[in-house]
């Protein structure tokens, strides 16, 4: 019994090693990303929040993986005390784009195409840190996906999501944190 055990496996091994290749949904595979502005897990700077003059700011990642259509970014805050907060929601980036500068203007479509979805500021582009209590996580989310975003400017993150469902190859995340003086 345990000889026909050998080829059961072997062939799940097989397996795993080819979804891991291919990245997709369940098994994608991880990007780097940083910023110049924080490193992972340190306080974002006041000048990329509502207590200053609200900049995005600059990010740059590793190489997608072969595949790669376009990138998708979405940061949110998920310790907002009404379930997660959406920052920024940015979309249909070419996978040639390994950094974005910082203060990326708040127009319907930067960067040679890319989309702004709308935050929940109700705007679209960038809207910083701005907890009403004490210190939130914020988390700059960057996924590889192997189509284009079929969307027009001013899509939820929700919509962008559903989307990109299925599609994923890649993923990074960098997280910084933020807390209003005085909360």
């Amino acid at each position: 019994r345990a000889r026909n055990l050998i080829p059961l496996i072997l062939f799940s091994c097989v397996i795993g090693i080819h979804v891991v290749t291919i990245g997709k949904e369940g098994y994608p595979m991880k990007m780097d990303i940083k910023s110049a502005a924080f490193e992972e897990g340190d306080s974002i700077p006041k000048k990329y929040t509502c207590d200053e003059v609200d900049v995005s700011p600059q990010l740059s990642w590793s190489q997608p993986p072969e595949g790669t259509k376009s990138m998708v970014l979405i940061c949110d805050d998920t310790d907002a005390p009404m379930g997660a907060w959406v920052h920024w929601v940015l979309y249909g980036l070419t996978p040639d784009t390994l950094e974005i500068s910082e203060g990326i203007p708040d127009d319907k479509e930067v960067l040679g195409g890319a989309k702004h979805g709308v935050n929940d500021f109700r705007k679209y582009g960038y809207g910083g840190p701005c907890p009403l209590g004490g210190t939130h996580r914020y988390f700059f989310k960057l996924y590889a996906v192997d189509k284009e975003v079929d969307l027009d400017p001013g899509a939820t993150k929700d919509e962008v999501l559903d989307a990109i469902k299925g599609h994923v190859l890649a993923e990074g995340q960098l997280m910084g944190r933020y807390s209003r003086q005085g909360s």
